[in-house]
C-alpha cells in the first residue's frame, strides 16, 4: 500500500497545472484559437474535413457549416471551435454569428463585436459530425473564411484548420466543396525588439511611474519592478512601458479597487525567444480571458538575463469593447509577475505590488507609490507580534521569575505581579482575537495557499481560549485541584507559546506580507535567543542564591526570601529590575524593528 502511495505523490508533484475546458466555454481561446492545454498543436495533418453548402452569399444570408470525420479515418473528436474571419484579415476579429442545429451537443460563444459569433462544444462527449448556420452580417467583408480548432483529446489537437472560404455575391467565388484542411498557425500583430532597457528618467514630471523598490532604476537595477505610462498631448492614447524580473510573464491591470476581480488586465509573456503582449480581463480570481480584439499597438519587446521588457500602445477610449477601460478615469494599478509554460500563464509567485492610490491613467505625470501587502495584513501581522513578541513573553517572564519580589506591593487587592501577568494575557487574547479575523475578511473565506499557517493559527487561537477559561476556573491555591490547574496551565501556556512562535515564522515568510528574507528569519531567531538568555540569567542567579533544597519549592522559596534582611532584598530587588527593564527594551526593540519593515513593505 505504501507503494501505492509513494508513486501517486510523485506523479502528482511532477504534473505540471493546466486549464482544460471540457463545458466548452473557451471564449479565453477566442483569439489565437488555441487550447489553454499546455500543450503544443499536431504538426500531422488533421483528419478532418470541414464543407460549406455555398459558395457565395449576401447580408443577412444563412450558411450551413459541417465538420466531420474524413470517411478514411475511424477516429473521433471531443472539442471543437469554429469562428468565420475576413479571409483577407485572418487575425482579425470573428464576424458575423452562429445559429446552433444541436444544442445538445453544441453552444454558442461571443468571439468578437457580435454575440454567437463562434460555436465550441458543449460537453467532452466523442463525436464524428457537427453541423451549425452561419448568419453573415449585414455589412459583411468580401470573403469569408471558416477556421476551425479541433480537439482529439488533452494532448492531441489541431489549431486553426484552413476551412473554405465563400465570398460576396459579385466577388470572385470559391467552389463549396469539402477541403482536406491544413492546420494555419496563429497569427499575431509583429512587434519589434527593443534596442536598449526602459529609463526612470522623466518619472513624476513627463511620466507616471510606479516603482519597487521605490525609486529604482530599470536600466541599470536587474531587481527593479517598473511601469510607466504616457499620455499623448491630446490625451486621445496612451504607452505603456512594462519591465521586470521574471520567469514567464509580466503584467499589470488597472482596477476599480484593491481586490483582484473585473479588472482590465495586459500580459507581457514569454513565449520561448520572443515576448507576446496581450490584453485581457480578469472577472474574478480566474484564468485571464484574452481579448479577442486587437487594440493594441506599437508593440515592443526584450529579453536580457531574465528580465522582461514590453512597451505598447492603446486608445484612451475604446467604447466597442467593454472589458477595456476608459483611460480618463482614475484606477488603482497591479503589478505583477509568475512562471509560465508554453505561453500558459500560472497564477502569480507573489502578491502583486498595488499602488497606494487611484491615478487617472491619462492625467498629471506622478511618481506613484504601492505595496504588495495589503493594509489588514499588516495590520495582522503588527497585532500578533505584539502580542507574542512582546505581550505574552513578558507575562510569562514576570510569572516566572517575579513572583517572590516586592510581596508586598499590590494592585487593587491582588500582588502586583499578578495583576500584570492577567491584564496581559487577557488583552494578548483579545487582540490574538482580533488579529485572528484580519486575514478572514481580506480573503475572504479560507486560504488555500497559505501552507499551514492558517492551520497552526487557528490552534493557536482555540489554545488562547482554552487557556483563559482554565485561568478564570482555577481552583483556590489550597484545593487539592490545584495542582492539577498548575500543570494544565502550565503544559497548554507552553504549547500554545511554541506554535505561536512557529507561526509567527511562518507568517513572516507568507507572500502576503512579504517581509524580506533572510532578514525577517535571522532577527526573530535573535528575539528567540534574546529570551532564552535573559530566562536563563535569572535562572542561574536564583540559584545562586537558594540553597539546593529549596530549588524546587515555591513556598520554601518565599520562606527563604522573607528570611532575608531588608537590606539583602533591597539589593536583590536592584538586580532583579534591572534586568527586568533590560529585557523590555530589548524585547521592544525587536518589535520596533519587525513594525518598520512591515510598515514599509
Amino acid at each position: 500500500m505504501w507503494r501505492f502511495y509513494f508513486v501517486l505523490a510523485v506523479l502528482t508533484g511532477s504534473a505540471d497545472p493546466v486549464t482544460g475546458y471540457s463545458n466548452g466555454k473557451v471564449s479565453v481561446a477566442c483569439g489565437d484559437m488555441v487550447p489553454q492545454h499546455g500543450h503544443t498543436p499536431s504538426p500531422a495533418p488533421p483528419p478532418y474535413s470541414i464543407a460549406v453548402d455555398t459558395s457565395t452569399f449576401g447580408p443577412g444570408d444563412n450558411i450551413t457549416v459541417s465538420l466531420r470525420v474524413a470517411s478514411s479515418n475511424s477516429t473521433f473528436f471531443m472539442g471543437f471551435l469554429i469562428e468565420a474571419r475576413d479571409a483577407g484579415k485572418l487575425d482579425s476579429p470573428a464576424v458575423g454569428s452562429f445559429i446552433l442545429t444541436e444544442p445538445h451537443e453544441s453552444q454558442l460563444l461571443q468571439c468578437g463585436h457580435t454575440k454567437g459569433s463562434g460555436v465550441s462544444h458543449r460537453r467532452s462527449s466523442k463525436k464524428t459530425y457537427v453541423q451549425a448556420v452561419w448568419e453573415s452580417p449585414n455589412t459583411p467583408p468580401q470573403r469569408v473564411q471558416f477556421l476551425v480548432t479541433v480537439v482529439h483529446n488533452h494532448k492531441l489537437y489541431w489549431v486553426r484548420i484552413a476551412g473554405p472560404v465563400v465570398s460576396l455575391r459579385g466577388a470572385t467565388a470559391v467552389p463549396p466543396t469539402a477541403v482536406t484542411p491544413t492546420a494555419v498557425p496563429p497569427q499575431t500583430t509583429s512587434a519589434t525588439v527593443l534596442s536598449a532597457p526602459f529609463s526612470s528618467v522623466g518619472c513624476g514630471h513627463s511620466k507616471s511611474c510606479l516603482r519597487e523598490p521605490v525609486g529604482c532604476h530599470p536600466e541599470s537595477d536587474p531587481h527593479c519592478f517598473f511601469l510607466s505610462f504616457i499620455a499623448d498631448p491630446h490625451g486621445t492614447s496612451v504607452t505603456f512601458e512594462l519591465s521586470g524580473p521574471a520567469e514567464g510573464y509580466l503584467a499589470f491591470a488597472l482596477s476599480l479597487d484593491k481586490w483582484m476581480g473585473n479588472d482590465d488586465v495586459y500580459l507581457c509573456v514569454n513565449d520561448g525567444h520572443r515576448i507576446t503582449i496581450r490584453a485581457a480581463y480578469v472577472s474574478g480570481r480566474t484564468y485571464p480571458e484574452l481579448a479577442t480584439e486587437d487594440d493594441l499597438w506599437g508593440r515592443a519587446w526584450r529579453l536580457s538575463d531574465g528580465l522582461i521588457q514590453c512597451r505598447f500602445q492603446r486608445k484612451s477610449l475604446l467604447p466597442l469593447v467593454e472589458s477595456r477601460f476608459n483611460l480618463n478615469q482614475s484606477y488603482f494599478l497591479f503589478l505583477a509577475n509568475g512562471r509560465s509554460h508554453q505561453g500558459v500563464i500560472h497564477r502569480h509567485d507573489h502578491q502583486p505590488l498595488i499602488s497606494t492610490d487611484q491615478k487617472v491613467i491619462t492625467g498629471h505625470p506622478e511618481d506613484l507609490c504601492g505595496s504588495r501587502s495589503p493594509l489588514l495584513i499588516k495590520f495582522h501581522g503588527v497585532l500578533m507580534l505584539t502580542v507574542w513578541m512582546w505581550m505574552v513573553s513578558t507575562a510569562i517572564f514576570i510569572a516566572r521569575h517575579y513572583k517572590n519580589f516586592m510581596p508586598d506591593t499590590t494592585l487593587l487587592g491582588q500582588k502586583l505581579w499578578f495583576q500584570l501577568h492577567r491584564t496581559m494575557m487577557v488583552l494578548a487574547v483579545f487582540l490574538t482575537g482580533v488579529a485572528f479575523t484580519l486575514p478572514f475578511i481580506y480573503r475572504r473565506g479560507w486560504s488555500k495557499r497559505a501552507g499551514s499557517h492558517p492551520y497552526i493559527g487557528c490552534t493557536v487561537m482555540a489554545l488562547s481560549v482554552m487557556q483563559l477559561i482554565m485561568a478564570v476556573l482555577r481552583p483556590a491555591p489550597e484545593s487539592p485541584r490545584r495542582i492539577i490547574f498548575n500543570w494544565m496551565h502550565f503544559g497548554t501556556g507552553t504549547a500554545v507559546h511554541i506554535l505561536a512562535v512557529v507561526c509567527v515564522f511562518l507568517g513572516a515568510a507568507q507572500q502576503a506580507l512579504q517581509l524580506p528574507s533572510p532578514w525577517s528569519a535571522a532577527v526573530l531567531t535573535g528575539w528567540l535567543l534574546w529570551i532564552v538568555l535573559a530566562n536563563l540569567l535569572l535562572l542561574i542567579r536564583s540559584y545562586r542564591l537558594r540553597s539546593p533544597g529549596n530549588i524546587n519549592s515555591d513556598d520554601k522559596e518565599r520562606v527563604w526570601f522573607a528570611g532575608l534582611g531588608r537590606q539583602q532584598r533591597g539589593e536583590i530587588s536592584k538586580v532583579e529590575k534591572m534586568i527586568f527593564v533590560v529585557f523590555l527594551i530589548g524585547n521592544t526593540a525587536f518589535l520596533a524593528a519587525f513594525i518598520k519593515v512591515i510598515a514599509s513593505v
